[in-house]
């Protein structure tokens, strides 16, 4: 199942099943698990630690040194989980101190030229749309969703089942189960059909509609809105996601338009 054709590093340790097409790169000091499967030109860079059936496309780099003015050599790593999908020409960035990882976890897809930078955390089940750019040290929670040539600042956070539409730019972080969209980057309305199709029942749409309302079109502050939301809004995990999120903010939510 390796190519003749493809370079693999003697040190580099290969689960069962695993296919590696001609003109692909395995350094040393990576792990790859069952059944992945590596394109020509892909490329598997030192302190990559890869879970079962992932695919790698051509020209993807997996591993790369972080493009960090502060990386000064460390043995950082890129941990990666079970069945991603990275498609032409992804790069993502190791982390950038010793002991530190870049994080992706299970089920997620990169779309052509997604480029995920050094020490930044992705949960499960998101995708990227082509062109998307995660700079440094972001949180990506899980079943986000970004379209195209979406652009996130570095330390930004994005909350669970959110999605960010074609060509926003974010400095700021994106709560839970919202629409981001506009120039600049602001508040669009609940993911309500999303959040639908995928099994949210109309009552928990309801609630979190209610929420955002108290937060965005209420005319007062977050932090008054929380506690209207805490005395008005039943107390469901999704409400409590809400809340959890935006009180550990450290930059700061997205405006209304």
């Amino acid at each position: 199942m390796i190519s003749p054709l493809a370079y693999v590093n003697p040190d580099a340790k290969l689960g069962k099943d695993v296919t590696i097409h001609p003109f692909a790169y395995i350094d040393g000091n990576v792990e790859i698990g069952d059944g992945c499967v590596i394109m020509p030109h892909a490329s598997i860079m030192s302190g990559t630690r890869m879970g079962k059936n992932n695919q790698v496309y051509q020209g993807a780099v997996l591993g790369a040194v972080p493009q960090d003015f502060h990386y000064e050599g460390d043995e950082s790593s890129l941990i990666i989980g079970d069945h991603n999908v990275f498609r032409e020409n992804v790069v993502v960035n190791r982390a950038t101190k010793a002991g530190d990882s870049t994080r992706i976890g299970n089920g997620n897809a990169l779309f052509e030229g997604v480029h995920i930078s050094h020490d930044t955390q992705i949960a499960d089940n998101c995708v990227f749309g082509y062109g998307t750019k995660i700079a440094g040290n972001c949180r990506i929670d899980s079943a986000v969703i970004f379209s195209t040539s979406v652009i996130l600042d570095q330390d930004s956070h994005v909350g669970t089942w959110a999605m960010i539409q074609g060509g926003c730019r974010a400095n700021r972080d994106i709560p839970p189960y919202i629409i981001a969209a506009r120039h600049p980057i602001s508040y669009y309305g609940v993911n309500s059909v999303v959040l639908s199709h995928e099994g949210f029942s109309e009552e928990t749409i309801n609630y979190i509609a209610q929420a955002y309302s108290l937060i965005y079109q209420c005319n007062t502050s977050v932090v008054d809105a929380l506690l209207k939301i805490e005395e008005q809004i039943p107390h469901i995990a999704e409400i409590d996601t809400i809340l959890d999120f935006i009180r550990a903010s450290k930059r700061g939510i997205i405006k209304y338009k």
